[in-house]
């Protein structure tokens, strides 16, 4: 008998992927461990570098079908930004959506880059304290 048959859908992991992603979660760049800091208190749940089909993502949350990936300067030049096109379009085909967020950003303020992952999810950034209109008498 053969392997079982796969869920329309689902992608297929390695082992070679699996250890890589193990070897890229213990060596985060600094803008990639600032981000995470900041997307684990941001109510969603991320994967960090996460096999991904033949891909590994900077982080993905599965619930919300997205995928943050952060760029530092290399993905300028014209034979990587074009592996980058290839590798969107192969995500977005699987339904997911990207944001692109270049180094700069997550390193120096990375609750911004956070409140715009949230805001691309549709989920606005929560109010610590609501407002107190509409608490009043009819």
């Amino acid at each position: 008998m053969g392997a079982p048959p796969r869920a329309p859908g689902a992608l297929h992991k390695s082992d070679r992927a699996d250890a890589a992603a193990r070897r890229m979660r213990r060596a985060l760049t600094y803008a990639e461990q600032r981000l995470w800091k900041a997307l684990r208190n941001c109510g969603l749940h991320f994967r960090r570098q996460a096999p991904f089909g033949r891909y590994i993502v900077d982080f993905v949350c599965h619930a919300h079908r997205l995928i943050v990936e952060v760029d530092g300067g290399v993905h300028a030049l014209p034979g990587v930004a074009v592996a980058d096109k290839q590798r969107e379009a192969w995500l977005t085909g699987r339904g997911y959506r990207v944001i692109r967020v270049s180094n700069g950003d997550a390193a120096g303020d990375p609750y911004a880059v956070s409140d715009r992952i949230l805001a691309a999810a549709g989920l606005g950034t929560p109010t610590p304290n609501p407002s107190p209109q509409g608490a009043g008498e009819l």
